[in-house]
């Protein structure tokens, strides 16, 4: 089934408990809350060690059955969710600690509710922060990675993607419905935009593409959560012998980099 998996294949292929990923480390301490309005379940983050070493993993979580995909609101989170994404971020550059983090969403919720409440603002002030942070910062695809949602825990100074996982600015629906005014046209608007891990590689948006079992990630956790485990050890160790300013630097140069030929 995954032998050549094309872009609209892929779309259909990203089914991954985030429960996988966990397998990647020794234990897990959850954090909740922004501090502000409200703990949203869209957004799963806390303390771990890969490997021994203290890291801060945050991640988005969508849920299996369908009472926990409607309390995970699909993956999708609030302003507050962003809110306590970037405190856990923030409390681990004081404690000096790594931060890894897992994308997987469709998008920012689009509710009114969530615009009242500064949807717009809370991914901006994201992007600002996650780019001046002082520790590694190692972002993962891990399933579909929509539009601002995703961006909103992506800046870092390594972007992986796992094999059949996707990265787009918007859905191939979404993008086809703007351009031809007709969903039916997806499976064109995901062969133009590119939203596969090779293309993406070949741009230079991504850094690695962390290869998949047989039959995708679901089907043998412990032997995905064995290649991420390795995928992110190697980054860490490339990272840990810069200083501070150099990933500041190095990561400001990457943002401005996109874009270019």
């Amino acid at each position: 089934m995954h032998g050549r998996l094309r872009n609209w294949h892929a779309i259909h292929s990203v089914l991954i408990p985030w429960i996988t990923f966990r397998l990647a480390f020794d234990e897990f301490d959850e954090l909740a809350g922004d501090r502000a309005y409200a703990d949203d379940k869209a957004i799963v983050g806390g303390i771990a060690r890969l490997d021994g070493r203290p890291v801060m993993i945050i991640g988005h979580q969508k849920g299996r059955e369908t009472k926990e995909k409607i309390r995970r609101n699909f993956g999708m989170p609030a302003p507050e969710g962003y809110r306590k994404a970037l405190r856990l971020m923030q409390m681990a550059e004081r404690f000096k600690m790594p931060i890894i983090t897992f994308i997987d969403t469709p998008g920012a919720y689009p509710g009114v509710g969530a615009e009242e409440r500064g949807q717009s603002e809370a991914i901006a002030r994201n992007l600002r922060e996650m780019s001046r942070l002082g520790v590694p910062v190692v972002c993962t695809v891990i399933g579909e990675g929509g539009s601002g949602g995703a961006l909103a825990i992506g800046v870092g100074d390594k972007v992986n993607m796992l094999q059949y996982s996707t990265y787009s600015v918007i859905s191939p629906e979404g993008c086809a419905s703007i351009l031809w005014k007709s969903a039916d046209k997806a499976p064109l608007a995901a062969e133009a935009m590119g939203i596969i891990a090779p293309r993406l590689k070949e741009l230079k948006l991504i850094d690695s593409i962390i290869p998949e079992p047989l039959g995708g990630a679901h089907r043998n956790p412990e032997a995905m959560a064995a290649s991420l485990k390795a995928q992110l050890l190697a980054d860490l160790a490339d990272l840990d012998v810069l200083s501070t300013e150099d990933l500041k630097n190095r990561r400001y140069q990457r943002l401005m980099s996109y874009g270019y030929a």
